[in-house]
């Protein structure tokens, strides 16, 4: 059964369409990364498939049943967010309203289930040395691990990330997605994962699904990033470059183009060192 279907479906608003007649499966433990310009729905497919958005036409389902708000089986990690300057929150608070945020009272031996599960999952994260810290004292990449743990903790199927890497730099670019690669392999979770940064994710991508101008393009990033396909898809000359690895993408007219501002920076040196002007 696959972890996520979606058959003929549609979404707009008003007489724009994101998109329309999206056929997609995806498997348990595969790994799928959303990508296109802002305003092409990446955001919104993800509400739709956590129950909050209806689509146009079609069906959504999570693990065999309807899309729908509270499903324990998806876990979602959001974009780091800055933590506002006096909230009380400890990190242990954030992950354990992964637990039971969408209810009241536990009990006695509901608040020990409570801990442990906590605890795991701030481990699984290696996290466990600032958990009890107050979120606004930490970084970017400390709270984002901990938002990853957040998501975990209720052991889902599904793991729904909206661009979880901006705003980070490189370095916690790359162990937030370890830390996704490894429970999707670990535990078979399937995981979508919309993102303008292509490149911290791009070892670990199984398929990409590209959404620009109502159209979309889904298959291996082989497939989808190459310059014939984007430059269909975005009805201008793209040009797909790969160098050392990293894929450079130039013409399609987005503020960051396939990659994020850590990257492009990255890319822009290497480019200059290699001779490969963009």
């Amino acid at each position: 059964m696959p972890a996520i279907r979606l058959r003929g479906a549609g979404l707009g608003f008003g007489e724009r369409t994101l998109w329309d007649g999206l056929d997609l499966d995806i498997a348990p433990g595969e790994f799928v990364a959303v990508l296109g310009p802002n305003g092409s729905g990446k955001t919104s497919m993800l509400k739709v498939l956590l129950g909050q958005l209806a689509l146009r036409a079609g069906t959504a389902e999570i693990v065999g049943a309807p899309a729908r708000t509270g499903n324990a089986d998806i876990g979602y990690i959001p974009q780091q967010k800055t933590i506002d300057a006096g909230v009380q929150l400890r990190g242990v608070d954030l992950v354990g309203l992964g637990v039971d945020g969408h209810r009241w009272g536990l009990g006695l031996r509901g608040r020990g289930e409570r801990k442990r599960k906590v605890a795991e999952a701030v481990a699984a994260v290696g996290a466990q040395h600032y958990a009890h810290a107050p979120l606004e004292l930490m970084s970017g990449g400390e709270q984002q691990r901990l938002r990853v743990a957040q998501a975990l903790v209720g052991d889902p199927k599904v793991l729904l990330c909206d661009e979880p890497l901006l705003s980070l730099d490189m370095a916690n670019q790359r162990l937030v997605a370890e830390l996704i690669d490894r429970r999707r392999r670990t535990h078979d979770t399937a995981v979508v994962f919309v993102t303008h940064e292509i490149n911290p994710i791009l070892p670990l991508v199984d398929r990409v699904l590209y959404l620009v101008n109502g159209e979309f393009r889904i298959g291996t990033p082989d497939e989808v990033m190459t310059s014939e396909v984007l430059s269909e898809l975005y009805r201008t000359e793209v040009d797909v470059l790969r160098v050392r690895g990293r894929l450079v993408v130039v013409g399609t007219g987005d503020t960051l183009d396939a990659l994020g501002s850590a990257g492009a920076e990255h890319c822009h040196a290497e480019t200059t060192q290699s001779g490969v002007h963009a």
